[in-house]
């Protein structure tokens, strides 16, 4: 990668974070943090206002954003491939949504790209088992209550087939023995509890901020599970 692209690079992972390191931007690169201080310095030199914050990083001033970029081949490539995953590793709600985005993805490509796009579209399939066919919509409402912060209530139905209401805090999702799983905090049992995403058969947002704090983070929590798959 040019010293160019690698600026541009910069800009684009600045703005798709709220704090980026330096250490960070070094790893995503592959070049040595002195590199990254100064790319910074030529970033900033050329009018981009880039400032740090102590034990936090380098993050882009309010208020400035880079124009609409396009995409290249190999780009729209790899979200089209990820598109087929998604059939089995997501649900509903989050196949729509990436439909969406992949559209406006081709929106901005050339006709000579489309049509390649399209081409290969129907020249890429996925064989998936019936178990990793998710037909929820819950994932998508899941990740808004776990950026926001606030509690949901859910009826759960168990392995014998009983449905319990539950208020509890989500913390995280995880995808492990090939189903998603919500972990949370559940106020009826008082402790942390692992969800089947599958098994949740209403979900309720209250928009009510979380009443425990601090939580465990979802890696600690990880290394509680029963299986490494």
């Amino acid at each position: 990668m040019n010293r160019i692209d690698r600026l541009f690079g910069i800009l684009i992972l600045l703005q798709s974070r709220k704090y980026v390191t330096a250490e960070k931007i070094a790893h995503q690169f592959g070049m040595s943090v002195r590199t990254v201080y100064r790319d910074m310095k030529a970033l900033g030199e050329q009018g981009v206002p880039i400032s740090f914050e102590q034990h936090k990083g380098y993050f882009i001033v309010q208020g400035y954003f880079l124009p609409p970029i396009s995409f290249n081949s190999d780009e729209a490539n790899a979200l089209l491939l990820m598109e087929r995953f998604l059939a089995g590793f997501s649900d509903k709600s989050i196949m729509q949504h990436y439909t969406t985005a992949l559209n406006k993805v081709k929106a901005v490509l050339r006709s000579t790209q489309k049509e390649k796009l399209e081409h290969l579209n129907e020249h890429i399939k996925l064989q998936l088992p019936e178990r990793l066919k998710n037909d929820t919509e819950h994932l998508s409402l899941l990740q808004n209550a776990i950026s926001a912060k606030c509690i949901i209530e859910i009826d759960y139905k168990n392995n014998k087939g009983e449905v319990s209401k539950r208020e509890i805090e989500p913390i995280g999702l995880i995808f492990y023995a090939f189903s998603w799983h919500l972990i949370a905090w559940c106020h009826l049992r008082n402790e942390y509890r692992d969800f089947k995403v599958a098994k949740i058969a209403q979900l309720r947002c209250t928009e009510i901020p979380f009443r425990k704090s601090p939580h465990m983070l979802v890696n600690d929590y990880m290394k509680l599970l029963p299986v490494n798959y």
